[in-house]
């Protein structure tokens, strides 16, 4: 049965983010508001947790999980970046971006692509998600919150208490987000690659 946490969007209870970081911090696994939709979330060196995480999104191992930072140099201690990777990214961040790029030693090989040795990260632009990640002092590891088979992202959080209760530990209800996933953009290889087109527009950062 999870926790259900009610709390300001903009100006999130501490108390309350303090008890769903001791949950994520127990191996917990939580929903929490983004700037883009909801997301499943747990913390980055728990293994077992990385495998419900997995399991309740439906997806296998060569499905890029993410990784979300507080800011641009935490993210650069989690993945390679060179000149061409910083410009980009710093147009994108913090908002509704995800960037693939290659992973660092600090990232567990287990989370990380199989074959590629890639890693999705981001810097979500929202209070409750920034609250949590400064209370947890570390990056959060992370996946849109959408159902097996299901192709849209949850936004409701009493829709998704309703139907992941007994999957998850916590629920952090800051009220509806948006309903769409972040856009995707692979800056691991020599091009930079589209792989999805989502909330936030391409052509503001260049694309």
């Amino acid at each position: 049965m999870s926790q259900y946490f009610e709390v300001h969007p903009d100006n999130p209870q501490p108390r309350l983010l303090k008890q769903a970081v001791q949950i994520l911090h127990g191996g917990g696994i939580a929903a929490i508001p983004t700037d883009s939709s909801y997301a499943l979330v747990c913390h980055l060196d728990d293994k077992a947790a990385a495998e419900s995480l997995r399991r309740i999104r439906g997806v296998d191992d060569k499905h890029h999980l993410t990784l979300l930072c507080r800011d641009l140099s935490e993210l650069a201690n989690y993945a390679r970046v060179d000149n061409r990777q910083y410009r980009l990214l710093k147009l994108g961040t913090p908002g509704p971006y995800t960037f693939i790029l290659e992973a660092t030693k600090e990232v567990p090989r287990r989370v990380s692509h199989p074959s590629r040795r890639t890693i999705g990260l981001r810097v979500p632009e929202h209070a409750v998600t920034q609250a949590l990640l400064e209370l947890l002092g570390q990056p959060l590891l992370a996946t849109t919150l959408i159902p097996p088979n299901e192709t849209e992202p949850l936004n409701d959080p009493h829709e998704i208490r309703q139907r992941f209760e007994k999957q998850l530990q916590a629920i952090v209800d800051a009220g509806a987000c948006p309903m769409q996933p972040t856009t995707v953009i692979d800056l691991s290889g020599d091009e930079t690659v589209l792989v999805r087109r989502g909330r936030g527009d391409p052509t503001s950062i260049g694309l």
